[in-house]
């Protein structure tokens, strides 16, 4: 496994790679790895015959008063995941080098990225779009992977790619889950042991919703359902604030308002982000209808 640090390198690596014929796989990420990250590395791994992996932790998608400066890093640690994951290539640039001084283009999906974590964090979705038309244009790959927990993130970079007709297959993941159901995601790190202990009630609220909108007997009003997780979520002793319970396509990201108006077999996802003081956490979660 080799890590490249500069652009101008991993475009010649990415240019002779693709010279020889060679199929791409490209899985972007911020570090701290975990075994989801890891998933979806041996994604790529098992479709293509080279893969390449980003870390970096990209400033314009973080909010003024949110966590840039102490979001866990550890690329030592990375890299030894990366290399007993299959990956061939890290991509490993510093800020100054996907951002000089001079850098004023930006990349922004309309419409779907003001809704949800759009609308909690402004920009947010402009600094995501950017850094990854810059990484899929740095690297070229054939495949990219992408994790459901971050079921925005990944109906805006579709939406992306679709638009500026980007020549690539975009694979997303199933969310991989600790064993008590916390969705697994580098910010876990920061909880405490009593956020810790509460955090898994976040997907016992999904999976309420879950069973509740697939037993058609059952009251599947949108209003009784968020009322009912949110009662489920709030129960819990360290949360502090729930930022949103939301319905919607899981294609389009529509919202969804009512059961008696959607088509049969219409999936939609479940989504929500909630606070545990500082921290932050978001999951999600697919429903046939």
């Amino acid at each position: 496994m080799k890590i490249i640090h500069t652009v101008k390198k991993a475009q010649q690596v990415t240019t002779k790679l693709r010279s020889e014929g060679k199929v791409i796989g490209f899985v972007p990420t911020m570090g701290y790895l975990h075994e989801g990250h890891l998933s979806l590395i041996r994604i790529a791994r098992k479709k293509v015959n080279v893969v390449f992996v980003s870390i970096f932790v990209n400033p314009l998608q973080f909010g003024p008063n949110e966590d840039y400066t102490r979001y866990p890093r550890d690329f030592k640690r990375d890299e030894k995941l990366c290399k007993s994951a299959g990956a061939d290539y890290v991509f490993y640039p510093d800020v100054k080098e996907l951002y000089p001084a001079d850098f004023s283009t930006y990349v922004d999906v309309e419409k779907i990225t003001g809704m949800l974590e759009g609308e909690i964090r402004p920009g947010h979705f402009r600094g995501v779009t950017t850094v990854v038309f810059k990484l899929f244009n740095i690297v070229q790959p054939h495949f990219s992977v992408f994790g459901q927990k971050d079921a925005q993130q990944a109906a805006v970079i579709k939406k992306m790619s679709v638009d500026l007709n980007l020549n690539q297959k975009i694979i997303i993941a199933p969310t991989l889950r600790e064993d008590d159901g916390l969705a697994m995601s580098s910010r876990n790190i920061y909880l405490a042991k009593a956020q810790r202990k509460d955090a898994p009630y976040l997907f016992k609220a999904l999976q309420y919703a879950k069973r509740r909108i697939e037993d058609k007997g059952y009251n599947r009003d949108i209003s009784f359902l968020k009322h009912q997780m949110q009662k489920l979520i709030q129960s819990r002793p360290s949360v502090t604030k729930i930022d949103y319970i939301a319905f919607n396509d899981s294609g389009t990201l529509e919202p969804v308002t009512s059961f008696k108006e959607s088509k049969k077999n219409k999936e939609i996802v479940v989504s929500l982000a909630v606070r545990f003081g500082k921290v932050r956490l978001i999951d999600n979660i697919l429903i046939n209808i």
